[in-house]
C-alpha cells in the first residue's frame, strides 16, 4: 500500500505506508510494509493516557462525564463547545487554564482557525488540541495528591503512571519504550506498530464493572476500557471535530470504529465488534496521506463505504482547477 500524488496521469510523489492489523490475542492478521516499525505513538496514545482516570478512580471521584472522558482522548478542533467543556472539566477538579502546560496553536480545523482569526480570538493553552488530555492529567494528579506543577515531565508521577499504562496495554516493558517530548510538552512513547495495534484491539475486551457518569447521570459499564471506548464511540464530534477525518470515519460507521490520529503520519483504530486494532504510519509523516490510508484500510476490513472526502484528495491549482489527486494504491497482505 502506498499513497500516490498523481498529476497528468503521472505519479509524481509516493508516500510509503506501514500497517499492522492485530487481533485481541496479539495475532497479526494483516499487514503492509513493516509491522514492527518503531515510531512515536504521539496523540494516538491518548486513550491509554486517559485510562488511569478511570482505573484509579479519578473519573468517579470528580464525576467526569462521558463527554469529558472523550475530550481527554481527543485531538479536538478547538471549537467553542469543545473549549467550553474543557473549562468545565478544569473547574470540577479545582484547576484553571493557568495550570495547563500545553502551549497554544492555531486550531487543527481550517474553518475554526479562520473564524478565530477573523474575530480576533486570542488563542491560549485551552485552545490546544491536547487541552482535554492535559486537563485529564491534572485530574489524575489532584486525585492522587501529586503536585500539579511540572506534571509534563517524565519523572513526574503522572507521566510515570501513563508510561506504566502504555507498557501494560502494549506488552512492551517500560524500560524498552522510547520516550521523548510530544508537541504539547508531555511524554510521548516510541514502540512497534504491531504493539500499538494490539493495545487498541485489547480495548474491546471486558472483565469487570464500574459506573461512569454522563449528562443523564451515572450508569453501569463493563470495565475501565469500556468506559473509554464507549465515551469515544458516543462522541465522535469531540474526538476531532466537524470536517476532520477521525470524526468523519466514526460517523460513517456508527459504533463500528474508533479512529485516532497521531502526528507525523500516525493513525490508529479499533474495530470493537471484530476485536481488531490497526496501527498505521506514513513514513514521511504526510497527514492527509495517513487519513486516506486509514480510510482505505478500514474499507478493506469491511467498513464500507469510505467517506467520500477520504476516497481521494483533489489537487487544485491557484486558478481553482483540479489538476490531479492524492489516492491510495495497493492493499493488505493477509
Amino acid at each position: 500500500m502506498r499513497v500516490e500524488q498523481v498529476r497528468g496521469g503521472v505519479v509524481e510523489t509516493v508516500h510509503e505506508v506501514h500497517v499492522a492489523v492485530v487481533n485481541s490475542t496479539g495475532g497479526l492478521v494483516a499487514r503492509t510494509g513493516d509491522p514492527e516499525l518503531v515510531t512515536f505513538w504521539r496523540s494516538a496514545a491518548k486513550p491509554f493516557q486517559a485510562l488511569p482516570l478511570v482505573t484509579d478512580g479519578a473519573a468517579d471521584r470528580f464525576g467526569l462525564t462521558s463527554e469529558e472522558l472523550a475530550l481527554a482522548c481527543a485531538s479536538h478542533s478547538s471549537e467553542p463547545a469543545q473549549v467550553a467543556r474543557v473549562r468545565e472539566l478544569l473547574g470540577k477538579i479545582g484547576c484553571s487554564e493557568r495550570d495547563l502546560l500545553c502551549g497554544p496553536h492555531p486550531p487543527l480545523s481550517d474553518r475554526v482557525a479562520q473564524d478565530y482569526q477573523t474575530r480576533g480570538v486570542r488563542l491560549t493553552a485551552i485552545y490546544s488540541n491536547c487541552s482535554g488530555k492535559h486537563a485529564g492529567m491534572l485530574a489524575l494528579a489532584r486525585h492522587h495528591g501529586w503536585p500539579t506543577e511540572f506534571y509534563t515531565r517524565l519523572e513526574h508521577p503522572v507521566q510515570q503512571r501513563c508510561l506504566a499504562e502504555v507498557s501494560r496495554w502494549t506488552e512492551v516493558p517500560a524500560a524498552e519504550i522510547k520516550t521523548a517530548v510530544d508537541g504539547c510538552g508531555v511524554v510521548c512513547f516510541g514502540l512497534p506498530l504491531k504493539n500499538m495495534a494490539w493495545a487498541y484491539a485489547r480495548l474491546a475486551n471486558a472483565d469487570f464493572g464500574l459506573r461512569i457518569a454522563d449528562s443523564k447521570g451515572a450508569r453501569p459499564v463493563r470495565n475501565p476500557q469500556s468506559a473509554i471506548v464507549e465515551s469515544m464511540l458516543r462522541h465522535p464530534e469531540l474526538i476531532a471535530g466537524e470536517g476532520r477525518p477521525c470524526t468523519e470515519m466514526m460517523r460513517a460507521h456508527p459504533a463500528r470504529v474508533i479512529t485516532k490520529v497521531g502526528a507525523e503520519g500516525v493513525y490508529c483504530a479499533l474495530l470493537p465488534q471484530e476485536r481488531l486494532g490497526v496501527a498505521l504510519k506514513v513514513t514521511d509523516g504526510h497527514a492527509v496521506a495517513s487519513a486516506l490510508a486509514m480510510a482505505a484500510v478500514l474499507e478493506l476490513l469491511g467498513l464500507r463505504p469510505r467517506p467520500a472526502s477520504l476516497t481521494a484528495r483533489p489537487n487544485v491549482n491557484t486558478r481553482g482547477e483540479t489538476v490531479g489527486e492524492l489516492r491510495v494504491n495497493g492493499g493488505l497482505e493477509q
